[in-house]
């Protein structure tokens, strides 16, 4: 069900009510903090994941893990809001949930988020470096990234923003260059 229309149409709505909640708090920093830790321990536990979206644990039992993974670190509306979505059988969409609040408030703060997979960990430099670079080609006031290591890609970076694609890896040089030599002979 995931990634289907029933699935967006659950998403945004939750996701747009997160936001609209945190805005009127004057939290959308603190919301989005909490969204971004709550996003890692579900992409960390595979575990997590399936007992969430299990429809045979009770809704009890659900609550209960997920009040002692927020432990008095998250806000109480975000605690609330987790206990609704609980209560309302839609905690199985909680990761795409809180992927979309981090685009809405990627949009109110006229950021913009890059996918950077390289051969190796960059350094601050390199990242800042990289920054400015998506700075200057989507004119977006600030960059989040994202970094993936490939050490396939021999060497460089692959820069993904929104559906453009700077490919400055060794690997697509040399796949350039094969393409080249085919085509003259």
């Amino acid at each position: 069900m995931k990634g289907s229309m029933v699935s967006g149409e659950i998403v945004e709505p939750y996701a747009e009510a997160l936001m609209s909640l945190a805005q009127s708090q004057n939290q959308t920093e603190r919301f989005g903090e909490d969204v971004r830790s709550l996003l890692g321990v579900l992409e960390s536990s595979e575990d997590l994941q399936n007992f969430l979206g299990n429809p045979i644990v009770s809704a009890e039992n659900k609550k209960a893990v997920l009040q002692q993974i927020a432990g008095d670190g998250l806000h109480p509306y975000i605690l609330n809001f987790l206990m609704l979505l609980v209560e309302r059988r839609r905690i199985l969409f909680l990761e795409e949930i809180c992927k979309h609040f981090q685009a809405l408030q990627r949009k109110l703060n006229q950021t913009v988020l890059a996918e950077v997979i390289s051969a190796v960990e960059l350094s601050d430099a390199q990242q800042q470096a990289i920054s400015e670079k998506v700075k200057a080609i989507s004119g977006a006031q600030q960059v989040e990234l994202d970094t993936k290591l490939d050490p396939d890609l021999i060497g460089g970076v692959i820069i993904k923003v929104g559906s453009q694609v700077l490919d400055a890896s060794l690997r697509g040089q040399l796949r350039r260059i094969g393409i080249r030599l085919n085509s003259a002979a």
